[in-house]
Formats: structure tokens, C-alpha cells, sequence
């Protein structure tokens, strides 16, 4: 008899995600609840108070105009949240092994290419380099102590140096230290560089540097390093 193909995997529905995302932002920010509840009420007397200012003053029509302030207070009370959860993802990752290669690879859209793999690592500290390719340059960026991220980190910008001569490559720590970069500002500031490549450029660069990079996938992974696992879904 032939065996039953596994059915496919079941995606949550909208409302379980909606559920989803709102205890994970409410881990982080306990008074989400009433921001948004004050948000509805604030919808609701909005509407009435258009309501009654518009002439001819009618019930049926308050009455539509309370519905319309209350949907307009549930757009606002899933916008917050929304933005909420994003920061909620940057305070759950701070800190954690891993966090800079999950923000390179999934925040820094189509004009970058990027990995979650790091470049160099330390399994022993878990410290560890991660790179990044587009119009702007070449970005190294380090994780973990600066002290014992220094030749990890010369070792990866001159290799990109070496290989990609006149192309700007810029560094970046991530931390909280003087001249380091939040973990929440890390997308945006590179996202910021100037473009000083084409296309036709930086399709070369990202070959050479394929071509020259040493492998780090044989190197023991540090415990932790996918951080994907405490963001919450976002409602499709």
C-alpha cells in the first residue's frame, strides 16, 4: 500500500498571529494593553464628536460615525503594535551571538548582499565578523569585545582591501560602547552609505570576494546563534 504523503505544514491563521505578536510585544512593553485600549476609546470619541459637529445632527448618523472612530482606533492600535514589535525583536536579540548576522541578512533589503554565516569567528568567545555587499561598499562588522575582535576584524577588511582595490569598505562594532552601533541602528546605518558603486562593479566585487573567502561552516557554531527564534510572526 502506498504511504500517504505528510499533509503540508499548516500555516497559523491571522488572528492566531495577531495573538502571537501581541504577547510577544507585551513581554517588553507591559502597558501595551492600555495604550492600546486608550487608542480605541480615543477612535470612538473622535468619531462621535465629527458626528455631532456635522450638520444635519442625526442618531444613525453618530452612530456610523462611532464605527467609523472605532475602526480607526483599531488601525491604530495594530499600527502600534506593529512598531512595537520591532523594537520588542531588537531589545530580545541585544546582546545575543548571532543577532548581526540575523539583521544583515533579513533587514537590509535587495541592494545588499549578506549572510547570517559569519565571516571569521572565535568559538571559544563567540566572537565574530559578518560582511555585507552593496552600492555603499563593503561593510565589515564585528560582534562581541572589541579587544579580541581587532585581528579578526584586520583580517577581513584587508582581505576585502586586497581584493577589491578602490572600493570603500567601512567597519562597523556592534555594542553600546563609544563609537559602536546599537543593534537596533545597525540596518540603518548602513543602509545610509553613499553609493560609490555600479551594478556592473559590485557584481564583480561580490565574485572576487566569494572567490577568496575561507569557509567558516566547518567552525563549531556558538550556542544560541539564531535569534529568529524570538521574533514573533507578523500577521500576512
Amino acid at each position: 500500500m502506498a504511504k500517504r504523503a505528510p499533509d503540508p505544514e499548516k500555516r497559523p491563521g491571522f488572528f492566531s498571529q495577531i495573538k502571537s505578536l501581541f504577547r510577544f510585544t507585551r513581554e517588553v512593553y507591559g502597558w501595551l494593553p492600555w495604550a492600546q485600549i486608550a487608542i480605541l476609546v480615543g477612535g470612538v470619541l473622535l468619531g462621535l464628536v465629527v458626528g455631532y459637529l456635522i450638520p444635519p445632527f442625526q442618531v444613525w448618523t453618530l452612530v456610523l460615525w462611532a464605527i467609523t472612530g472605532l475602526m480607526l482606533g483599531v488601525l491604530g492600535a495594530l499600527f502600534l503594535m506593529t512598531r512595537l514589535s520591532t523594537t520588542a525583536m531588537y531589545a530580545k536579540i541585544d546582546g545575543m551571538p548571532g543577532a548581526t548576522g540575523h539583521v544583515i541578512s533579513s533587514s537590509l533589503g535587495r541592494k545588499w548582499q549578506a549572510s547570517d554565516t559569519p565571516v571569521g569567528i572565535n568559538p571559544k568567545t563567540q566572537e565574530a565578523v559578518y560582511r555585507a555587499i552593496g552600492r555603499g561598499g563593503i561593510v565589515v562588522v564585528g560582534e562581541g569585545a572589541r579587544g579580541r575582535l581587532t585581528r579578526l576584524m584586520n583580517e577581513e577588511r584587508t582581505k576585502a582591501q586586497r581584493v577589491a582595490h578602490g572600493v570603500p569598505v567601512h567597519v562597523f562594532y556592534v555594542g553600546h560602547g563609544e563609537d559602536d552601533v546599537a543593534i537596533a541602528d545597525l540596518a540603518k546605518t548602513i543602509k545610509k552609505l553613499p553609493n560609490k558603486i555600479d551594478k556592473t562593479t559590485l557584481a564583480a566585487v561580490i565574485r572576487r570576494i566569494d572567490s577568496v573567502s575561507q569557509s567558516v561552516s566547518s567552525l563549531p557554531i556558538p550556542k544560541g546563534i539564531d535569534p529568529t527564534k524570538v521574533r514573533a510572526q507578523r500577521p500576512r
